[in-house]
């Protein structure tokens, strides 16, 4: 299983991650975070979440082409 990480905690790698809500509130679903950012509570389930990166990708800012 993949390291998970929960809201309040600081994004390591920017790109697409999965997140797992309460069951009861929200099906799985992805969104983008961007490295050094913080993991965000949800407005429905507060600090339940647990985000999961699945496909790492430089922002691009921060890609050497568009320095």
């Amino acid at each position: 299983m993949s390291e998970q990480f929960k809201p309040g905690e600081k994004v390591p790698r920017s790109g697409i991650y999965k997140v797992m809500h309460d069951r009861n509130h929200a099906q799985e679903h992805e969104v983008t975070c961007v490295l050094g950012e913080t993991f965000p509570p949800c407005n429905g389930c507060g600090s339940h979440p647990r985000f999961s990166l699945v496909r790492a990708a430089h922002h691009v800012f921060n890609h050497e082409h568009f320095k």
